[in-house]
Protein backbone atom coordinates (compact mmCIF):
# COMPACT_ATOMS: atom_id res chain seq x y z
CA UNK A 1 0.00 0.00 0.00
CA UNK A 2 1.67 3.31 -0.90
CA UNK A 3 1.34 6.56 1.40
CA UNK A 4 2.29 9.68 0.28
CA UNK A 5 5.44 11.79 1.76
CA UNK A 6 6.69 15.04 1.41
CA UNK A 7 9.03 15.65 -1.60
CA UNK A 8 10.19 19.00 -1.55
CA UNK A 9 9.49 22.18 -0.60
CA UNK A 10 10.32 25.46 -1.67
CA UNK A 11 10.26 27.43 1.97
CA UNK A 12 9.99 31.57 2.11
CA UNK A 13 10.00 31.99 -1.84
CA UNK A 14 8.96 35.75 -2.35
CA UNK A 15 6.56 36.26 -5.16
CA UNK A 16 7.72 38.64 -8.08
CA UNK A 17 4.49 38.87 -10.29
CA UNK A 18 1.03 38.41 -10.53
CA UNK A 19 -0.26 37.94 -13.68
CA UNK A 20 -4.02 37.30 -14.13
CA UNK A 21 -3.87 37.70 -17.82
CA UNK A 22 -2.21 34.17 -18.10
CA UNK A 23 -3.30 30.64 -18.39
CA UNK A 24 -2.67 29.31 -15.24
CA UNK A 25 0.36 27.78 -12.87
CA UNK A 26 3.19 29.15 -11.38
CA UNK A 27 6.55 30.09 -12.92
CA UNK A 28 9.15 29.33 -11.25
CA UNK A 29 12.89 30.12 -11.97
CA UNK A 30 14.60 26.48 -13.48
CA UNK A 31 17.45 26.99 -10.32
CA UNK A 32 14.64 26.75 -7.48
CA UNK A 33 12.71 24.15 -9.78
CA UNK A 34 16.19 21.86 -9.83
CA UNK A 35 17.26 22.75 -6.14
CA UNK A 36 14.18 20.92 -5.37
CA UNK A 37 13.96 18.02 -7.43
CA UNK A 38 10.57 20.13 -8.65
CA UNK A 39 9.71 18.98 -12.65
CA UNK A 40 7.94 21.18 -15.20
CA UNK A 41 4.16 21.02 -15.23
CA UNK A 42 4.40 18.88 -12.03
CA UNK A 43 1.12 19.80 -9.23
CA UNK A 44 2.00 21.80 -6.63
CA UNK A 45 0.45 22.58 -3.18
CA UNK A 46 1.32 26.35 -2.11
CA UNK A 47 0.58 28.01 1.02
CA UNK A 48 1.02 31.91 1.24
CA UNK A 49 2.76 33.00 4.54
CA UNK A 50 0.94 36.72 4.67
CA UNK A 51 -2.72 35.44 4.45
CA UNK A 52 -2.66 31.80 4.87
CA UNK A 53 -4.21 30.85 1.40
CA UNK A 54 -3.13 27.22 0.29
CA UNK A 55 -4.20 26.48 -3.40
CA UNK A 56 -3.44 23.77 -5.80
CA UNK A 57 -1.72 24.53 -9.42
CA UNK A 58 1.17 23.17 -11.55
CA UNK A 59 5.25 24.18 -11.87
CA UNK A 60 6.16 26.23 -15.27
CA UNK A 61 9.98 27.03 -15.89
CA UNK A 62 10.69 30.86 -15.83
CA UNK A 63 13.80 32.59 -16.93
CA UNK A 64 16.91 30.38 -15.52
CA UNK A 65 18.85 32.97 -12.60
CA UNK A 66 15.57 35.24 -12.91
CA UNK A 67 14.61 34.63 -9.17
CA UNK A 68 10.89 34.89 -10.17
CA UNK A 69 8.06 33.46 -8.39
CA UNK A 70 4.53 34.37 -10.51
CA UNK A 71 1.35 33.96 -9.77
CA UNK A 72 -0.42 33.19 -13.17
CA UNK A 73 -4.40 33.42 -13.36
CA UNK A 74 -6.53 32.97 -10.71
CA UNK A 75 -3.84 32.34 -8.18
CA UNK A 76 -2.79 35.55 -9.04
CA UNK A 77 -5.99 36.12 -6.79
CA UNK A 78 -4.74 34.02 -3.90
CA UNK A 79 -1.31 36.29 -2.90
CA UNK A 80 0.73 39.35 -4.34
CA UNK A 81 3.53 40.62 -5.20
CA UNK A 82 6.09 40.44 -2.16
CA UNK A 83 4.22 37.42 -0.65
CA UNK A 84 6.42 34.67 0.82
CA UNK A 85 4.92 31.30 -0.06
CA UNK A 86 5.35 27.64 0.53
CA UNK A 87 5.72 25.37 -2.37
CA UNK A 88 5.27 22.00 -1.82
CA UNK A 89 5.63 18.42 -4.12
CA UNK A 90 4.29 15.04 -2.58
CA UNK A 91 5.59 11.48 -3.70
CA UNK A 92 3.77 8.21 -3.14
CA UNK A 93 6.55 5.55 -1.30
CA UNK A 94 6.00 1.92 -0.58
CA UNK A 95 6.24 0.99 2.88
CA UNK A 96 10.07 -0.33 2.57
CA UNK A 97 10.97 3.28 0.50
CA UNK A 98 9.79 4.81 3.40
CA UNK A 99 12.66 4.98 5.89
CA UNK A 100 15.63 5.90 3.73
CA UNK A 101 13.29 8.73 2.17
CA UNK A 102 14.40 12.22 2.71
CA UNK A 103 12.95 15.38 1.05
CA UNK A 104 14.65 18.23 -0.35
CA UNK A 105 14.12 21.74 1.45
CA UNK A 106 15.14 24.72 0.02
CA UNK A 107 14.85 28.04 2.64
CA UNK A 108 15.05 31.09 0.84
CA UNK A 109 16.04 34.74 2.19
CA UNK A 110 13.90 37.58 1.40
CA UNK A 111 15.42 38.52 -2.32
CA UNK A 112 14.62 34.60 -3.57
CA UNK A 113 18.52 33.67 -3.20
CA UNK A 114 18.87 29.59 -1.27
CA UNK A 115 20.51 30.20 2.05
CA UNK A 116 19.67 26.51 2.40
CA UNK A 117 21.40 23.89 0.34
CA UNK A 118 18.75 21.20 -1.07
CA UNK A 119 19.34 18.04 0.91
CA UNK A 120 19.80 14.66 -1.19
CA UNK A 121 16.43 12.49 -1.61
Amino acid sequence: MLSFFLKSKLHRVRVTEARLDYMGSMTLDPDFLDAAGIRPFEKILVADLENGERFETYAIAGARGSRVCCLNGATAHKGKVGDRVIVFTFCALAPEEVEGHRPRVVVFDGKNNEIVRPSPV
